[in-house]
């Protein structure tokens, strides 16, 4: 009789923003589901989920999580990804659904240090004998004001770079749904993934506000200020960056799509939705 055992997915960083919900989502559809983190800790996972320590920058972790996986979530690292791409074609998986970002088809992009990561990520996987890579794409990720959490606790005010700017921040659980599709049979996931509307960085703060019952201060900040304050978190490199990508949404150029609509045939979540789902990080 043939083995009709289905192989399990493997959802890498499952304890992240986006990873989370997508092990969450294919536990309830009743698929088979592995775990891993790089650090995994008691009590962090259902009891019925087998659990691996593994590290995309640690080929000899990686091994074990692959065994007997046929698809894999996973976020793109640019550090040792050839390592993982070949650890995966060893282990026999044969689909990989990347978290990538939109900026590797948003034109005004082109050239920014943290696309062309995302880029040589999607090109090494796209490029490997044996293996589908899908990327999911999201543009701005709402997960990123995350960030404003301390100083409005500590200060009421939030220090921003262009705070008119206007972008589409999409919420995680809404990226986590495309990924799902995505492992569940659906290719045409790989568009531009955005929030339903576009705010300045100056309403999502307000809209912070009013979910935890609060007035925020937002504070101007220069270029320069704010390329040596995103550097006390990131690289310089990748500080520049961020400024670069705020700079292009000042002028215009970050848009909002419908894919979320047309993938998971529903609108996409909105920004005051996210607010009030994180209202306890920032109250």
């Amino acid at each position: 009789m043939a083995n009709l055992a289905v192989k399990p997915t493997l959802v890498m960083g499952a304890r992240g923003n986006v990873g989370r919900y997508v092990l969450d989502e294919l536990i309830a559809r009743g698929v088979p589901v592995r775990a891993s983190a790089r650090r995994p800790e008691p009590g962090q996972f259902p009891g019925s989920v087998d659990v691996y320590a593994a590290d995309l920058t640690d080929p000899a972790s990686l091994a074990p999580a692959f065994d007997g996986v046929e698809q894999v979530f996973l976020y793109a690292n640019h550090e040792g990804v050839k390592d993982v791409v070949q650890a995966a074609q060893s282990a026999g998986v044969r689909r990989i659904v990347l978290m990538s970002s939109g900026s590797v088809i948003h034109p005004t992009s082109t050239g920014n240090p943290i696309t062309e990561e995302h880029r040589a990520v999607e090109r090494a996987f796209a490029s490997a004998p044996g293996l589908t890579v899908i990327p999911i794409r999201p543009l701005v990720l709402a997960t990123n004001t995350l960030g404003w959490a301390y100083p409005i606790k500590a200060s009421g005010a939030v220090p921003l770079y262009q705070p008119d700017a206007l972008t589409a921040p999409i919420h995680e659980r809404d990226v986590a749904a495309v990924a799902v599709a995505a492992l569940t049979g659906t290719d045409a996931t790989s568009g531009m993934l955005t929030g339903p509307a576009r705010m300045s960085q100056r309403d999502q703060v307000a809209t912070i506000g009013a979910a935890i019952g609060r007035e925020i201060a937002v504070v101007a900040l220069t270029r320069d200020d704010a390329v040596a304050r995103f550097s006390r978190f990131m690289p310089a490199p990748e500080a520049g960056a961020v400024a670069r990508f705020l700079d292009d949404a000042a002028a215009g150029h970050s848009p909002v799509t419908g894919t979320v609509e047309q993938i998971l045939d529903r609108p996409a979540l909105s920004f005051d939705v996210w607010a009030t789902d994180h209202a306890a990080d920032f109250a």
